[in-house]
């Protein structure tokens, strides 16, 4: 985690002032559903800097674009990722646990609201160049409740009511997802449905998993079940930004269904 005793993170992510509420008490509490949401964790800026990045592997070979539907598993309270995305993408949709969502919806809403107000300004001044100045679809941005032990794929995405988008999407994105054995089928078996309602005449749905390597058993375990349902290549650092190459302690995987 980056602080996890902070209530407040001050951060730029991808050239962006973002404020981040955390909850400290969340983090530290014995709620049965997990908590580990309620703290920012190191790998995810690095992964949105990457995937803001002009030169992103994914969007210039035109695996995502404009027209894309990309959900996130595991979103945490931060929402960073569906900030530098929104922009990106035609839909983006964040989920992770209800007591999760609740401070990420907060959090997005707060800095797409500021980045607005920030882009209007500037452009009442002769359009002067401004770190904060960026276009964020607010629209875009879904924030929603998903819990991969408990809840039902198929009522997930019927409650989204975006159905054109809901069986078209183009990637799944999981950061940080992976620390422990308990999660690893419920997470890999969500990908899996997920991935598998995309019409065939489409090209398949990419999933994206970023990671901190802490237990190597754990890491082994998640992909041996992992290359079960997905063909998987680990990103190259030609391909990745110097905070995500190899020795750094994180990886990214791409992974397409069997």
């Amino acid at each position: 985690m980056i602080d996890p005793q902070a209530a407040v993170l001050e951060l730029t992510v991808a050239g962006k002032d973002v404020t981040i509420k955390q909850s400290p008490a969340l983090l530290h509490s014995n709620k049965r559903e997990g908590t580990t949401g309620a703290a920012v964790w190191k790998v995810t800026p690095l992964f949105a800097e990457w995937m803001a990045s002009p030169t992103n592997p994914l969007f210039s070979s035109g695996l995502l674009s404009s027209d894309s539907t990309v959900i996130e598993l595991g979103c945490g309270a931060a929402g960073i990722v569906s900030l530098v995305m929104s922009p990106r993408v035609k839909t983006y949709i964040a989920t992770d646990q209800a007591h999760v969502t609740k401070l990420a919806k907060e959090n997005i809403a707060e800095n797409i609201s500021r980045y607005a107000k920030a882009s209007s300004n500037s452009s009442t001044k002769h359009h002067a160049k401004s770190k904060k100045e960026f276009k964020t679809p607010v629209s875009n941005v879904h924030v929603t409740p998903l819990d991969w032990q408990t809840d039902s794929i198929d009522d997930f995405l019927r409650r989204l009511s975006l159905t054109a988008e809901a069986t078209d999407i183009s990637a799944i994105i999981a950061c940080d997802c992976v620390y422990n054995d308990a999660l690893i089928e419920p997470l890999t078996n969500t990908l899996v449905e997920i991935a598998k309602v995309r019409d065939t005449s489409k090209p398949p749905t990419i999933v994206l998993i970023a990671q901190q390597l802490r237990s190597s058993e754990v890491f082994e375990s998640w992909l041996s079940y992992f290359a079960r349902f997905f063909k998987v290549w680990r990103l190259p650092d030609s391909q990745l930004p110097e905070g995500l190459r190899e020795n750094t302690g994180f990886v990214v995987h791409l992974g397409i269904l069997r």
